[in-house]
């Protein structure tokens, strides 16, 4: 059976087309293979290691070389590849993110010897690395979430009221793909060695502050970051940065 999503079964997908399409927005063309630029270690010698960057709604790749997140790797000598994705809002809405990102660059990636893959995304594309970590999470090494979106607010505040840690999830309804989302990260809770390494950050401002918060109650405190800030560049470079100085990605010899 294909492990990936059905057509219209991402998690708060109408949430998703209602809140974050409404300054409507161009949703973009889906393309039979993701855009993406590419960037390669400053070492010498095999690199063994690919961080994949998503994007948030309102971006795009190119941001990540404009606001210094390529930059800030090679500073630290950071001897892993880069793919920066064009995840735009197309992919989520047509449910094809999670497939394109399995056939376009994970399994590619796999074929060409790398050993290690990291997810990092901002907003939506946090969102979209835990779609893509629920759904092939074994051929991941970790994530780096930055002020991810999570999807539907009063599920958010149900969470809320008794912590990721406590919520009884209850029943889970056919339709109900936000719960079924939120029941797999409660795993990190539960059973963290059965899911990728998890590491967050997030602006003390950001819109996302709170349900970021619920997530990083339950991980190890090491794993999650706090900038001044909301929901812009500025505080984002600095968790990315910060990630980069905690020595979880490997440096040029």
């Amino acid at each position: 059976m294909s492990r990936f999503p059905q057509p219209l079964k991402i998690a708060g997908l109408i949430l998703l087309v209602s809140t974050v399409l409404t300054a409507c927005m161009p949703i973009g063309i889906v393309k039979s293979k993701l855009d993406v630029i590419e960037d390669v270690a400053p070492c010498k010698g095999d690199i063994d290691t690919l961080v994949v960057l998503l994007p948030g709604a309102y971006d795009t790749p190119e941001d990540f070389v404009r606001q210094g997140f390529v930059d800030a790797m090679h500073a630290r000598r950071i001897a892993a590849d880069v793919i920066m994705a064009d995840t735009h809002v197309g992919y989520y809405t047509s449910a094809l993110v999670v497939e394109r990102l399995h056939q376009d660059i994970v399994m590619p990636a796999r074929a060409k010897g790398y050993r290690h893959i990291w997810f990092a995304g901002i907003s939506l594309g946090g969102y979209g690395s835990l779609l893509y970590a629920k759904a092939f999470g074994d051929t991941i090494d970790g994530m780096f979430l930055m002020a991810p979106f999570l999807g539907n607010r009063s599920l958010i505040a149900e969470v809320g009221k008794s912590g990721l840690a406590d919520w009884p999830v209850g029943p889970i309804a056919a339709n109900d793909y936000d719960r079924e989302l939120w029941s797999w990260i409660k795993t990190y809770a539960t059973a963290p060695d059965r899911v990728p390494p998890l590491y967050i950050g997030y602006g003390l401002e950001d819109r996302f502050a709170g349900s970021n918060r619920l997530i990083g109650d339950v991980l190890p405190a090491n794993r999650v970051t706090t900038a001044e800030g909301g929901h812009t560049w500025k505080p984002w470079l600095e968790l990315w940065q910060g990630f980069l100085d905690r020595d979880v990605l490997p440096r040029c010899r």
